[in-house]
């Protein structure tokens, strides 16, 4: 099965999708649209992996949670080697460390490797540990024998590369292998290919083991010029590496936020306070945050996404906050950056903060701007 020429990345997810529930050849979890597609013969094809030399020498190992991979992971677990597995969709981490109990028969260490196991056997990873993966296994909806893949479309896979890139977990030397059925093997035009797109040194299908050779460069850290503010807001750890990555000098800009003029400067209208008595129309407020939130976790969250505002209203005891920002604009921004943004257990609420009285805002602990280009968050 071949994509049809002039296609896009979503016309050859759409013809592999269907053509694996036409022809029957997924299995559970289907319909196997906006998936990494599950399908029959996927545990013979991770039984493959055994003939690469580059597992056998591997201790520590990243596998994607996707379905099609348990046996991967399963054989991880047999062979005693370090597995971590993705947190999904990154909301509380970059990876899981899949610990099995003391003395796991057989059948333990099958559901460690099944995505309850995951969930049950794990212990997160932070940032700060010293992890160095020797091999990456991916999920994907198509690949060539080039090594081109495409994944469902949402770049979780090619992020958490990235992410461990810039966290020194991988080099561009660290072997790729993705597990499909062998009708996931197509041609991928190249004009298709962007340069934050993950590609593979080897493909496994129930018949084959490719060797693709590929010689295109992996992704050498996070585009953050493709990185949203919404994901930002929803991914803790990815605002962690952003913080990171900016207090070491680099540019940090978003996809959807504007860099600023060298030498920018705010006038001093700009630093005025609020008007006294109301919360201005160019304010936000926060609501739904947890009753043990602080004031500098959320001052930290919201300078590693990019929306600090010049001034900041904390109300801990209503468990909610007003963001002060220069004009509607940047205030409309925000709101744009937090959707789905949580701040520990709890998403928060984010709407353009009403006009208030005083009154409304006693027991209130608000911060005055320092007179600097930048805006400063200040709090308790």
């Amino acid at each position: 099965m071949e994509p049809r020429a002039g296609v896009s990345k979503q016309d050859i997810r759409e013809q592999i999708w269907d053509y694996m529930e036409s022809q029957n050849l997924a299995d559970f979890p289907r319909p196997v649209h906006h998936r990494i597609p599950n399908f029959k013969g996927s545990y013979l094809a991770c039984q493959n992996i055994r003939d690469l030399e580059v597992f056998a020498r591997t201790q520590e190992l990243k596998v994607d949670p996707d379905k099609p991979l348990e046996g991967v992971r399963l054989l991880a677990l047999q062979s005693k080697k370090t597995l971590l597995v993705p947190t999904p969709r990154l909301r509380t981490g970059l990876f899981n460390k899949i610990t099995p109990p003391p003395g796991a028969t057989k059948d333990i260490l099958r559901k460690c490797a099944t995505s309850q196991g995951v969930r049950n056997y794990s212990t997160p990873v932070g940032l700060d540990s010293k992890v160095l993966v020797d091999l990456v296994v991916v999920g994907s909806v198509a690949v060539s024998e080039k090594g081109w893949r495409i994944g469902k479309g949402e770049g979780y896979a090619d992020l958490e590369y990235a992410m461990m890139v810039s966290m020194g977990a991988v080099s561009q030397g660290t072997p790729v292998v993705t597990i499909v059925h062998d009708c996931q093997v197509v041609d991928i035009p190249e004009a298709l290919l962007e340069d934050h797109d993950l590609t593979v040194d080897y493909i496994l299908t129930p018949t084959r083991v490719i060797t693709t050779g590929c010689e295109r460069p992996k992704p050498a850290g996070i585009a953050w010029s493709k990185i949203s503010c919404e994901m930002l807001g929803k991914m803790p750890v990815l605002r962690s590496l952003r913080h990171q990555e900016e207090q070491a000098g680099k540019d940090v800009t978003l996809r959807d936020r504007p860099r600023s003029p060298p030498g920018a400067t705010r006038s001093p209208r700009d630093l005025a306070p609020p008007e006294l008595g109301s919360v201005p129309l160019s304010s936000v407020q926060i609501g739904n945050l947890p009753r043990d939130a602080r004031v500098s976790e959320l001052k930290r969250a919201l300078s590693a996404l990019g929306v600090a505002p010049s001034r900041l209203t904390w109300q801990g005891p209503q468990h909610r906050a007003f963001l002060h920002y220069r004009d509607p604009a940047e205030a409309q921004q925000a709101i744009a950056c937090l959707q789905g943004f949580r701040l520990g257990a709890n998403t928060v609420r984010v709407v353009l903060a009403r006009q208030q009285r005083a009154s409304d805002l006693v027991g209130s602990h608000t911060a005055e701007p320092l007179p600097d280009h930048q805006p400063t968050i200040a709090g308790p």
